[in-house]
């Protein structure tokens, strides 16, 4: 449903959906965009052209365009200023509640019931209740690392805590846990807690993903006991299916057959960070296997009926491996059964103090490439890649991990 009015000498658009309520206000050139989801949180807005988008963790991410340039600005929001902003919106739909309520102001088609629900939950999500809801938060999962792009709004389902190998220079997303599998009943506490958690935001989320970083490592036995218990608790293929990171170095242990199996229990798209084609670069890296490993992966997913995302790194070993890096991660791709229903991402590296690559790379005396040539880099490889006709082309595109939010 969506109502069109004037409220306060501003334009108002009230839209409620199934799994969500959006007010956007606009005075003049000034246009604010607040939306909730079925619990009432908030979870995405606008304000003077910068977008925000909350995690259920609590923190905000700001993000605008660069004026004058292709780049994007963000940042995090202190714990001050998401709650600032947070109470904004809220006010705005206590506000809007008081006026409908007093008589000063009449939609017109009236607000339905499920309208007037995600409303008064809006409302009622005070200061108190956000700091409530972050600590739940933290008692339900450890910390989500990262996801896919296309998996931000996906109910993450912790079978699996940490990373199987955790060695990778680039990457400390699970340095402070070691691996751990969850038993099949202390995985379905957890999903009850998940649920329970979500409440009625459950219905914004558009699909499962298996964490942790590569859960599909996990004992084909262990795993269909594991997604079969999924399926108790939620309803997988309304949700959109199961989704999971796997490394190419453990994906060799799974046949087709497995992935033909584990396909029957809801999984769809298997993503293998494979960061590059050449070899060297991967030891420089410390990432097990080869090139050739993730090849052979792929072709057992694939063959098994189960889509991949294939992700590289953009910029890693800097100006000395970076023509090598190109040149093979091209063979590397075009050795894959690759078709329309798999994603390929290119994401750029981000160095840290602190980062094993970072001290690495120095020791080396790697010169970095700057951000436009990490950029270029990737659209080197995308204009050399070339697919069938009849099974269609992966889709290509950018992932930023500093955007990251769950």
């Amino acid at each position: 449903m969506v109502i069109l009015t004037r409220w306060r000498g501003q334009s108002l658009t009230l839209s409620t959906k199934p799994n969500c309520l959006t007010l956007s206000l606009q005075s003049g050139k000034e246009t604010r965009v607040f939306s909730f989801d079925g619990e009432g949180r908030f979870w995405t807005g606008m304000v003077q052209n910068i977008s925000y988008r909350r995690g259920l963790d609590g923190k905000i991410v700001a993000k605008w365009q660069e004026e004058g340039s292709t780049q994007r600005g963000r940042r995090w929001l202190s714990k001050e200023e998401s709650a600032r902003l947070q109470e904004s919106a809220r006010q705005v739909c206590e506000d809007l509640l008081n006026d409908i309520q007093d008589g000063r102001l009449t939609l017109n088609p009236a607000l339905d019931e499920r309208g007037w629900a995600f409303l008064r939950r809006a409302v009622e999500f005070t200061p108190q209740r956000y700091r409530q809801d972050v600590v739940r938060y933290h008692a339900v999962y450890r910390p989500v690392g990262i996801l896919p792009p296309d998996q931000y709004m996906a109910v993450v389902l912790q079978a699996a805590e940490g990373c199987s190998f955790n060695t990778c220079t680039f990457c400390n997303f699970y340095r402070d846990r070691p691996f751990r599998i969850k038993k099949p009943d202390e995985f379905r506490e957890h999903m009850k807690a998940v649920r329970e958690f979500l409440g009625e935001g459950l219905s914004l989320r558009r699909t499962i993903f298996l964490g942790d970083a590569n859960a599909l490592v996990i004992p084909m036995p262990r795993l269909v006991e594991l997604m079969e218990a999924v399926h108790e608790q939620f309803d997988v293929e309304h949700l959109g299916g199961i989704y999971a990171f796997l490394d190419g170095f453990s994906a060799e242990k799974k046949t087709p057959e497995d992935y033909a199996r584990l396909r029957e229990l809801g999984l769809r798209r298997v993503y293998i960070g494979m960061e590059s084609g050449n070899d060297a670069l991967l030891r420089f890296l410390k990432k097990p296997g080869t090139a050739g490993d993730v090849v052979q992966a792929v072709q057992a997913i694939k063959r098994g009926g189960v889509a991949v995302g294939i992700i590289l790194l953009l910029g890693a070993g800097g100006h000395q491996f970076a023509q090598q890096h190109v040149t093979d991660s091209i063979r590397t791709l075009q050795a894959m059964p690759l078709d329309a229903d798999d994603l390929i991402y290119f994401s750029e590296l981000v160095e840290g103090e602190g980062m094993e690559y970072t001290r690495d790379a120095f020791q080396a005396h790697l010169h970095p490439l700057t951000p436009e040539e990490r950029i270029a880099q990737g659209e080197a490889i995308e204009q050399a890649l070339s697919f069938s006709e009849d099974t269609g082309t992966p889709h290509i595109s950018r992932y930023d991990i500093r955007e990251f939010v769950y």
